[in-house]
Formats: structure tokens, sequence, C-alpha cells
């Protein structure tokens, strides 16, 4: 018979528990499905059994020069997409914490106002402005005599994918950042500008480090974003030119949706899966050290 202090001990778990059955439905029961499903030679299209062939679909993998070609090609876009939209956030959030009032109200809504929007409008907005012949880009440009092979252009195509997801993106990390540096305490400020500090000093040397464990926070999350980075390429390049921004996870769902090979897919999720993780486990390592 359940007592008062039995329900008083066992109150957190039922609190909890709506979002551990969501949890477990939705998420650790696919997980672990896929991790079993990868061990398996599994194609729809045909109409032979799945049949158990172990670490074959991952040995596959690591032979597989169109994995190794976007693997690279997303390890591409986390290097140019992170830093410039950490970078970005950062700037912004510091800027916004020296005004007040209305104004810093309308900016942060200004910038936070694009994540709203779903990957489809945006990319369909971005792949107009991106238009070699009639976007808006190039029409501005025009006037310069420039005319930008955004999309059409293997070097251009990445990076013009890394300016679209800053934009859309850049308010989300902005805002975590904005609200960790107001909780720094103020009388840290006021002590350095009795010192003679200037705003950098007291950028590099108070504000900074009080930040580092939101500036980790929003770091991972932004690294584990850019790995699954899928939807913006499928929207704006489809993954080319010469498949030069198709993405790991593209590639994953190509072989899932287009070609039925689930096994494999599933084996090739997994893999992204252990690169996050490690690249996860890196930066807390490194943040933690220093």
């Amino acid at each position: 018979m359940l007592t008062r202090k039995s329900l008083a001990r066992y109150s957190g778990y039922l609190f909890v528990l709506p979002y551990l059955a969501l949890f477990t439905v939705f998420l650790l029961i696919p997980l672990l499905y896929g991790l079993g499903l990868s061990l398996y030679r599994r194609e729809l299209l045909t109409s032979i059994p799945a049949r158990f062939i172990g670490i074959g679909n991952y040995v596959e993998a690591l032979h597989d020069a169109y994995f190794w070609k976007a693997l690279l090609a997303t390890f591409r876009f986390v290097l140019v997409a992170t830093p410039l939209t950490v970078c970005a956030a950062l700037a912004i959030a510091v800027v916004l914490s020296r005004t007040s009032g209305k104004l810093q109200t309308f900016l942060r809504a200004a910038y936070f106002a694009p994540t709203i929007l779903t990957v489809s409008v945006a990319g369909i907005l971005w792949r107009w402005f991106y238009n070699s012949e009639f976007g808006l880009f190039n029409a501005y440009l025009g006037h310069l005599g420039i005319k930008a092979p955004w999309l059409t252009n293997n070097s251009w195509a990445l990076i013009s994918i890394a300016l679209m997801t800053l934009w859309w993106t850049v308010g989300g990390p902005m805002v975590v950042l904005l609200a960790g540096i107001h909780h720094i305490p103020p009388q840290y400020h006021e002590a350095a500008s009795l010192d003679g500090a200037d705003g950098y000093r007291q950028f590099l040397h108070i504000t900074l480090p009080l930040l580092r464990p939101v500036l980790l926070f929003v770091v991972v999350l932004n690294i584990i974003g850019s790995f699954q980075v899928f939807g913006q390429t499928f929207m704006i390049t489809r993954g080319g030119p010469e498949m030069s921004t198709r993405s790991l996870v593209q590639y994953i769902y190509e072989t899932a949706f287009n070609n039925y090979r689930m096994g494999y897919a599933s084996s090739l999720s997994w893999l992204l899966f252990l690169v996050i993780a490690a690249f996860s486990a890196v930066q807390f390592r490194l943040m933690r050290e220093q």
C-alpha cells in the first residue's frame, strides 16, 4: 500500500514518466531497432528476406567512395558553418547586451525571426536569392559588373549554403549567449571600468571566461546540427554541383528511400552518430582542460 512518504519518494519519477515514455517509444526503441537493422542486408525492392551479415554493412561503408565524399562535404560544411555561426551569434549578443529597452527587444526579435521559418521555406527563398540569372544578389552585384556563381561552382556552393544557414539559425545561439551575458554579475565590469579597462579588455578577460559554459553548449549544439545538415542542401542544390554539397545525411536519405537499402542506410546513420559523439567528446575535453 502506498503511503504519503512513498509517494513523496517516487513523485519525481512520476513527473518525468511522460517524457521517459515518449523518449523510449519515439527515440530509444527506433535507435536500437536501427542498430539491429544495420547488421542485416535489408533491401526493400527484392523478395529476398533480410539476412544477417554482422558488420558487413560497416565494412562496405568504409570502402564506399560516395560515403567518404559525402563525409568530406559534411566536414567542410561543419568547418565553415560552425565558427561562422558561433562567432556571429557571440558578436550580436555582445552588441545587444549594450543596448536596452525597446531597441534590444526589436533587434532580438528581428535576429530570431528567421529561425521560425521551416527549412523548405528558407531553402526556396534563398534558392531565388542565389539564382545566377534573375536572383536578388546577382541583380545588385550586376550594377558593379559582378556575376557570382553562387550555386554553380563547387567552392562557392558550400559557402553559399553556410551563409544561408547563418541567416536561418543565428538567432537561436544568439538568444542563448545573450542570456548568458545577462547572468554575468555587473560588479565585475564596474570594477574593471574603475581600473581603466576598456570594452575590449572587459570582453576578453571577464565576459568570455565567464561565458565559457554557455559557449561550450552553443558550440556542441552547432557542431551536432552542422553534421546533420540536410534540408538546406537538399532544397537549394540537391547535393550539386558534382556532389560537392551532398551531405552524409542526404546520402543516407538517398540510400534508404531512393535505393531502398535500409540496412546499409542504418549502418551509415550509426557511423554518423559515432563521428558526432567523438567530436562532442573532444569539445567537452578541450573546454574542460582550458
